[in-house]
């Protein structure tokens, strides 16, 4: 799991003035179980749920086209599940979110979940990203605040919560998952 991205795209599709009130999710790789606009619906009650105001673009992609915006954007030359980069200075556009669909379906078969609930998943993280949160210095809010939503949204583990469990998993030498998560 990474964290939020300085800088664009803002909108993958280079193109702010496309963007209305809506939620855009453009899928590049499809994810079983998921459609454009179950998605959409996912995002905006999120997004309520968050209370995050601004459209948002949500790209659901390969784990090559996010390996290179984790290289262009963070400097960091491998794939990734989830990158965040909010609006700088955009009004009524909160930011983009990219999601490789290849990670998700791999980790929601390590989980016992489904791709769906994985990338619904990987979007809410985006999401508490875009509107501020940060759980590499926020002692825990995101961390608090990603287990509250995941249960009113109904849907398993978090990313967060994951990564502690998988982490003592790992520790008493038990299987150690697929990486990156």
């Amino acid at each position: 799991m990474e964290g939020t991205c300085t800088g664009p795209p803002i909108c993958f599709l280079g193109a702010l003035s496309e963007f209305t009130a809506a939620e855009m999710v453009i899928f590049r790789k499809r994810v079983a179980g998921l459609s454009e606009p179950a998605l959409t619906a996912f995002v905006t009650r999120a997004k309520r749920a968050i209370r995050l105001g601004g459209a948002v673009a949500i790209l659901v992609t390969s784990s090559r086209e996010l390996q290179e915006l984790n290289r262009r954007f963070r400097g960091k030359n491998k794939p990734t599940d989830v990158l965040s980069f909010p609006a700088i200075d955009q009004t009524g556009f909160a930011g983009d979110i990219a999601i490789s669909a290849e990670i998700a379906a791999r980790n929601a078969r390590l989980l016992g979940h489904t791709p769906a609930e994985e990338v619904k998943l990987l979007t809410l993280h985006g999401l508490l990203h875009l509107a501020g949160y940060d759980h590499e210095h926020d002692q825990g809010e995101m961390t608090r605040k990603e287990r509250r939503l995941r249960t009113t949204l109904g849907l398993p583990l978090a990313l967060i919560e994951r990564q502690t469990t998988q982490a003592s998993t790992n520790s008493i030498g038990k299987r150690r998952p697929g990486k990156p998560l």
